[in-house]
């Protein structure tokens, strides 16, 4: 035994071993458990691959799981897509390392570079003050401790979701290790010519003053106006042109018409004045041109218009830039330079009204982007940034995933991922910001740059230039954050250097996210983990879908139905929540939460604990024997023999040994939520509401070796089964594991228990089936008892006629007895009976069933009562018939309405016939 091992029942406190001794509480209240088990098991280093080691758990030799947790920004709170990825990534964590593999889940946070200085400046201005009055290095100090506040919120919030995560090897993206593989990174691709300064199109917010990413802009429908104006003609004349952005007009370079629009054939070649500063332009043909909007021509502002940068490219035309970084125009708007852009928008047009050019506003809903982070319209805007040459890299990060060396799941998304990739344009990594990773450039006196790992470089590269000393400047922009987290499955682990965890632990082996980041961020870690380290930086990316609320509606604060994982957790506890988002989604797909989902599984947590409580009332006191080993990861109860074994013995653990292979098999298929599916029905339905109640009768019995052999059965059931939900519910499973003492005394944890190996021995189809038989006659018994409203308690008689399985039925009479109430004494059982007068006739499992209906019912008052329904009926059938045949009600009333009485009195004449042959059975 290792020594963390006989350790272990030292570190429980007083109460916790009181607890395990004492009878459980009727409810389990996860408020008492989630938090203490928590902290023993982070004590105790279950989370550390080194442990898993030392103490037998895993094999050294075998290949490690590894996930790197994708890491949250430190900007806010948990919330319900940390909570999805937090579930999943654990339960595959717990279910590996249950498995003998040494398991490692990394934690870190992202610095989330405008997201984060977003937040410090809206602080900061609530003091009336701006990054500026600060200065760079203050106001960096000012986001560091803003970090460290929320980063220990965040991973308050992370441990009260249960994850098994190894918190000494957490790593944050700005860490000196990772800082050092960002400088790393990007000198190796400079210097290959990879990365480059250019000027071309962004996506720029001019409240954020920065580039952004395509992921950073959300598209939104908006209530704007179509504009359609007259373009003056050099010559003379004009054409109309129809734009929603008038103050653009400033930045036209050419007019364009499709070049097979008759319309404006003659026009080609020609030249347009730019309307109010008279500047020259051309008129050209381009396919691009639809001729069916607006007027048919086209204005072109290559400047400020991702399709007209793309036709200014094809055609060499100017690209002109009319506005500032702050959204004010620039010289180059001429007489409207200095007013901010929508300012200009209103001004020019009214100028051109004042000149007889304006034709007409319409009313036009159109997409507009504006920035995630600060909800400002997003400005296409020409700006030098750094860029990084993504061709190259696509090539590689294409063919790993064509070839199977990194899967996809599900794999309907290697389509969506091979469009992005094979249409890849390069990706600007230069932000205009002061927190995150500043780009590793120093520019001379005479803009000569040097790329360096350092300053002390960046000088030493100075002098060999210039042959002295000079002053160096570096460049002021940071790094966009996707390119530090697009080294985040390496950088974490100690990449550039060797390190231990880095040979041991790369390539990492599932990289889980939102499907909606599969671009963004996971095809840069293929891409960059391919250039930078030679191998994959994982083998499966596991895609989930994003979490909305019962209608299908995405979350936010605006429709007011977010809901805050932490308040679901403190009022149903977080198995619930992790339960219902494991079993909710399937691979790529959204999932609707409600909070009576939620609360269903906090009600299957407590189904669970009371079965359990039912088990360790039943197990106090006794000898419970022992399955033999010498594994402190594999103690459980043994089995009694097979021949003390009854059909009821036989069936749950056929079942147990068929949900253990079909869960394993989910599980392996990726289909997660599926395996859990099954788990609640076999412990739900199968041991909870048919083998406890079955056990019942021996446990109750006056046998004791026959009780003693089914509480074998139920114990070792149930602990098997606690193996195969732990990894779903991590908390109640290990609460009633440590009420199993016998097995708690000797185990390690729940959490370092074995998963359950194949159980062929134990899977029996003729008990299965033979079960399965009685189970369809108690069925149908108590669904008989339910339509004539007989008490739950009241035993009646039955005739069974059973064929070819009375051997079957006598054998597990008791049982037939006990679960359907019938009366010992009323039973009569043979292969063949005659049909009873007066009897409710039923067929289930092969065998007929009659129940005489003096045993069910009073006669006399039963006829009464549905003489009086019948009655009812009748008079409910005339009304409806009545009003169906008035032309007017036929006629005049919406079709819907007419339909929906119909199917009321065809309702009303069925129930009718059902109650007349109930009379006439009578």
């Amino acid at each position: 035994m290792s020594t963390r091992a006989s350790e272990k029942a030292p570190e429980k406190t007083p109460e916790q071993t009181k607890a395990a001794q004492a009878a459980m509480p009727k409810t389990y209240n996860p408020q008492e458990w989630e938090e203490r088990l928590y902290e023993w098991w982070e004590s105790q280093g279950f989370f550390h691959p080194e442990q898993q080691e030392e103490s037998g758990l895993a094999d050294p030799n075998a290949e490690p799981f590894v996930i790197a947790m994708p890491p949250p920004n430190v900007t806010g709170a948990l919330h319900l897509g940390h909570a999805i990825t937090s579930s999943i990534e654990d339960m595959l964590i717990r279910h590996h390392r249950m498995l003998g593999q040494p398991t490692l889940w990394i934690p870190g946070t992202d610095h989330a570079g405008i997201a984060t200085q977003n937040v410090v400046e809206r602080k900061l201005a609530e003091q009336g003050l701006t990054r500026q009055d600060l200065g760079r290095e203050r106001f960096v100090q000012e986001v560091w401790a803003w970090k460290d506040e929320y980063h220990d919120r965040i991973t308050r919030q992370q441990r009260r979701m249960g994850i098994s995560c190894d918190w000494s090897r957490e790593r944050f993206t700005l860490d000196d290790g990772l800082s050092n593989a960002v400088v790393e990174a990007f000198i190796r691709l400079y210097e290959e010519g990879l990365i480059y300064r250019g000027s071309y199109l962004v996506n720029w917010c001019p409240r954020c003053g920065s580039a952004i990413s395509d992921l950073e802009v959300e598209y939104e429908e908006v209530k704007g106006k179509l504009y359609t104006f007259r373009y003056p003609l050099k010559e003379g004349g004009y054409v109309e042109v129809s734009t929603t952005r008038p103050e653009t007009i400033l930045g036209d370079t050419a007019l364009a018409v499709h070049p097979e629009d008759e319309r404006y054939k003659h026009l080609v070649g020609k030249t347009a004045l730019v309307p109010m500063i008279h500047r020259e332009i051309p008129i050209i043909a381009d396919e691009h041109v639809d001729p069916a909007f607006g007027t048919g021509v086209l204005k072109v502002t290559p400047g400020h218009d991702p399709n007209d940068y793309e036709i200014g490219k094809r055609h060499d035309l100017p690209f002109i830039n009319i506005m500032n970084p702050d959204g004010t125009l620039n010289a180059e708007a001429g007489p409207y330079a200095g007013l901010d852009r929508f300012e200009a928008r209103k001004k020019l047009w009214e100028d051109m009204r004042k000149a007889g050019l304006v034709v007409k506003e319409e009313e036009h809903v159109h997409q507009v982007g504006h920035c995630q982070r600060c909800h400002t319209v997003v400005e296409p805007l020409l700006s030098e940034q750094w860029w990084v040459k993504t061709k190259p890299l696509a090539g590689p990060a294409i063919q790993v995933v064509r070839d199977g060396t990194i899967q996809i799941i599900p794999r309907r998304f290697e389509k969506v991922y091979f469009h992005w990739m094979e249409n890849i344009r390069d990706w600007c990594i230069s932000r205009q910001l002061w927190w995150g990773h500043r780009i590793p450039i120093w520019y001379g006196p005479d803009g000569t740059v040097f790329a360096a790992r350092n300053e002390s470089e960046a000088l030493e590269k100075a002098i060999a230039h210039y042959g002295e000393p000079v002053k160096l400047e570096q460049d002021p922009d940071v790094l966009d954050t996707w390119f530090s987290s697009g080294l985040w499955p390496f950088s974490i682990l100690g990449w550039p250097e060797d390190t231990p965890d880095y040979r041991r632990f790369y390539p990492t082996t599932v990289l889980e996210t939102g499907y909606d980041i599969l671009f963004f961020w996971v095809a840069r870690m293929i891409m960059l983990g391919l250039k930078m380290t030679g191998k994959e930086p994982f083998r499966y990316v596991y895609l989930h879908g994003l979490v909305r609320d019962e209608q299908g509606r995405k979350m936010s604060k605006s429709l007011g139905n977010v809901l805050d994982p932490l308040d679901l957790i403190a009022q149903y506890g977080a198995d619930a929540l992790r339960f219902t988002l494991l079993t909710g989604s399937t691979p790529g797909n959204d999932m609707k939460l409600s909070i009576t989902r939620v609360e269903a599984n906090r009600n299957f947590a407590n189904k669970i604990w009371n079965a359990a409580r039912f088990v360790v009332m039943n197990l106090e006191g006794r000898a419970m024997a022992l399955a033999h080993t010498e594994d402190i990861h594999n103690v459980t109860y043994a089995l009694p023999p097979s021949q003390e074994l009854t059909l009821a013995d036989r069936w749950i653990l056929s079942r147990l040994a068929t949900t253990r292979d079909e869960v394993t098999r989910l599980i392996n298929d990726w289909q997660l939520g599926e395996a859990g599916r099954h788990l609640y029905e076999f412990l739900w339905n199968e041991y909870c509401d048919w083998y406890i109640e079955a056990a019942k009768i021996r446990l109750y019995g006056e046998d004791a070796q026959a009780a003693q052999a089914t509480r074998q059965v139920l114990a070792h059931v149930l602990e098997q089964s606690l193996r195969l939900l732990h990894p779903y519910m991590p908390f109640v499973t290990e609460a009633i594991w440590r009420h199993l003492e016998a097995v708690s005394e000797r185990g390690e944890s729940l959490m370092t228990s074995r998963w359950p190996q194949e159980m062929t021995g134990l899977r029996q189809e003729d008990a299965e089936e033979d079960f399965g038989r009685l189970q369809e006659i108690i069925r149908a018994i108590r669904n008989a008892r339910s339509e004539y409203n007989v008490a739950p308690g009241r035993r009646i008689s039955a005739r069974i006629s059973a064929g070819e399985h009375l051997p079957v039925l006598e054998a597990n009479l008791p049982l037939l007895l006990e679960l359907a109430r019938l009366d010992p004494a009323q039973v009569t059982l043979a292969e063949s009976l005659p049909a009873p007068e007066k009897a409710v006739t039923l067929t289930a499992g092969g065998v007929t069933v009659y129940l005489p209906l003096a045993g069910l019912v009073d006669l006399a008052a039963e006829r009464k009562r549905l003489e009086k329904e019948l009655a009812q009926l009748e008079q409910q059938i005339r009304r409806s018939e009545e009003l169906l045949s008035r032309e007017g009600f036929v006629q005049k009333a919406p079709a819907q309405v007419v339909q929906r009485e119909r199917d009321k009195l065809a309702d009303l004449r069925a129930r009718h016939q059902q109650i007349q042959e109930r009379l006439a059975a009578l």
